[in-house]
């Protein structure tokens, strides 16, 4: 009872000196801090899946100036997001980031950044797919995050355990991400709780201290990573650009050849290769032998005996898709090729452009030897692919102006350039060419295509297939415009629509089993493989014996080549047959028994196409 209205003694209020964030913050920032990583990671993979890197380089941009450019981007990004987590870390009060020099922070983060960056191309060149880098993105993030707290965390604190392993374990950017940022924690638990300043540099110096060790290996492994990455993308096949010899950079210390040199014709190997050209293809080599040897590097293309063969794996054969393929092709000429699906044209146009190189011959571009100029012909060539590579979320115009400053346009000349190019393609009234790709129709995305392949005027375009997906009305004038561009370059064109060839093409060649098979303008190809005219005639059912004897009447060596339900077709000769004879025949027949209809077509381009095609599997089979 006498101590009832006792009480104690008044005293100042203390803040409770634990700190959350301090104890906690290692893993959780080793989490935020790698967030980026998957997102960069996605990127640089989603620009190989799209094969939009691809689509850079073969526009003239150069390898160094691309990873220059995109490493400067990400490091620009990473820095922001570090600097904006220092600053909200700073103001909402955490210790962890108060109580520790930020010049030390700014350091260790920056180093790390570039780490992360390093790695995500190093680890980009495995993966094809954005969907699994992604996920093994966010995997390695939480997973390294995981480990670092419990694994490396526990053997941090036990002091029997070999600091040589702990080292090692830290090789891995997210171990030594979490190392840094443990020691960061500890000091700020340790400055909060006795009042006074986290980590400085001094503490550097400290034995139980591995900030030091941490910033070493970063600085290391930043360095080495690096051009590791650089290299193993020349050399993947899934690097997403152009696969190189590993030895690749053994080529900057030989001394170059001349470019023109004759490359021998004959033994490959073991085996002899002997061709059996048709007259024309014969006399397009023999062109190409003349014109190699005279100064010709105003010869827009010109193709030396260019051969690719792909060696057959898990004990199959080797395939030969292209056997010593010779063209030339001037300044202002459109050539076409056509031919089956398997031929062989796409493994032309990849050696043409860089994509694949050739197992024996080459081929010159205005002089440049695609061998080993293949950079100075980028400048001066446009390629418009059979898939459209775009980017989704940029705009036609944005584009335009991508690709123009490629070919070196600059100012009001680029400005000017875009315009035109969204003028000549119908995307630039009512602000089409400033909506996002993504926004497109198919056709509109083909238009864009054509235009980036146009724009800069290079020397030599390549076109596959560029009509694909249009309407009549902007096919037409697609056409228009590459007709209109082929005055001043030359332009190889792959196509299947043989109404398209003919309209386009000055000259073409029908491609089968790696080799044409015949060389020329459209009209020469039709008299000379398609002499024949074709009667179509339809009667009753009783009445096609009498057809068939009327048909035979004009033309002794005619053949029936489709009948069905009194629908008939024959080809006729055409130096056995007058026109106007078939017309007097008809006439006369119309009295003896009814012709509900009947026609007769000169060969078309397309029988020509087939007739050759036929030909010439059933050689090779033969053969």
């Amino acid at each position: 009872m006498l101590l009832e209205y006792v009480k104690e003694m008044p005293k100042v209020g203390t803040q409770p000196k634990f700190d959350l964030s301090s104890l906690l913050g290692p893993l959780f920032f080793t989490w935020i801090v790698q967030l980026l990583f998957p997102v960069i990671l996605s990127y640089l993979v989603y620009e190989k899946q799209q094969k939009l890197k691809i689509m850079m380089k073969m526009h003239g941009l150069k390898d160094g100036p691309y990873w220059l450019i995109t490493y400067a981007y990400f490091v620009a990004l990473s820095a922001i997001y570090m600097i904006l987590l220092l600053i909200f870390g700073s103001l909402i009060g955490l210790n962890f980031f108060r109580t520790n020099a930020y010049s030390i922070q700014i350091v260790f983060y920056f180093i790390y950044i570039n780490l992360q960056i390093a790695l995500a191309f190093f680890v980009a060149s495995f993966f094809s797919t954005v969907k699994l880098a992604t996920v093994v993105g966010y995997i390695y993030v939480f997973g390294s995050g995981l480990l670092g707290n419990f694994l490396l965390g526990f053997f941090i604190e036990d002091t029997h355990f070999p600091k040589g392993w702990i080292v090692v374990m830290e090789i891995i950017p997210g171990f030594s991400l979490y190392r840094g940022l443990y020691e960061f924690g500890e000091y700020a638990f340790a400055g909060n709780a006795m009042g006074t300043d986290g980590m400085k540099w001094t503490n550097l110096d400290d034995p139980v201290n591995g900030m030091r060790s941490v910033l070493i290996i970063m600085v290391v492994e930043w360095a080495i990573l690096l051009p590791l990455a650089f290299y193993v993308d020349r050399v993947s096949s899934m690097g997403g650009g152009f696969q190189k010899n590993p030895l690749f950079f053994l080529k900057y210390f030989k001394k170059r050849a001349p470019s023109f040199r004759r490359y021998s014709f004959g033994r490959q190997g073991s085996q002899v290769v002997v061709e059996m050209d048709n007259p024309d293809v014969a006399q397009e080599r023999e062109v190409v032998e003349q014109l190699l040897l005279e100064p010709i590097a105003n010869q827009a293309i010109l193709s030396d005996n260019l051969r690719k063969v792909y060696h057959g794996k898990d004990g199959n054969p080797d395939k030969l898709a292209v056997q010593g393929l010779s063209l030339a092709i001037p300044k202002g000429q459109c050539f076409g090729m056509l031919g089956p699906n398997g031929a062989g044209k796409t493994s032309f146009i990849s050696m043409m452009i860089g994509l694949v190189p050739p197992t024996s011959g080459t081929a010159y571009i205005h002089g440049m030897d695609i061998k080993t100029d293949m950079n100075s012909i980028y400048s001066n060539m446009g390629v418009c692919p059979q898939h459209d590579l775009l980017w989704e979320t940029l705009t036609g115009r944005e584009h335009l102006l991508f690709y123009g400053r490629l070919k070196n346009l600059k100012g009001d000349e680029l400005l000017k350039a875009v315009d035109d190019s969204l003028k000549s393609v119908n995307l630039f009234h009512r602000g089409v060419g400033d909506k996002q790709v993504g926004k497109y129709s198919g056709g509109m995305k083909r238009r864009l295509s054509v235009a980036i392949s146009l724009i800069g005027d290079p020397k030599v375009v390549f076109m596959d297939e560029p009509s694909t997906g249009l309407d009549p009305a902007s096919r037409n004038n697609l056409w228009s415009i590459v007709k209109e561009a082929k005055k001043n370059r030359a332009i190889i064109l792959t196509t299947h629509s043989m109404e398209e060839a003919e309209v386009l093409c000055d000259r073409l060649g029908i491609f089968v089993d790696g080799g044409f098979q015949c060389i020329g303008n459209p009209k020469e190809l039709k008299a000379r493989y398609g002499g024949t005219y074709v009667l179509t005639m339809t009667t009753s059912s009783e009445n096609e014996q009498e057809v068939e004897q009327l048909v035979h009447r004009l033309s002794p060596n005619a053949s029936r080549i489709y009948h069905i339900s009194g629908t008939q077709k024959f080809e006729l000769p055409k130096q056995e047959l007058r026109i106007a004879d078939v017309f007097h025949a008809v006439e006369s027949a119309k009295s003896r028994f009814s012709i509900y209809a009947w026609g007769l077509v000169d060969t078309t381009l397309e029988d020509v196409f087939i007739k050759v095609a036929k030909g010439a599997q059933a050689f090779s089979v033969v053969a």
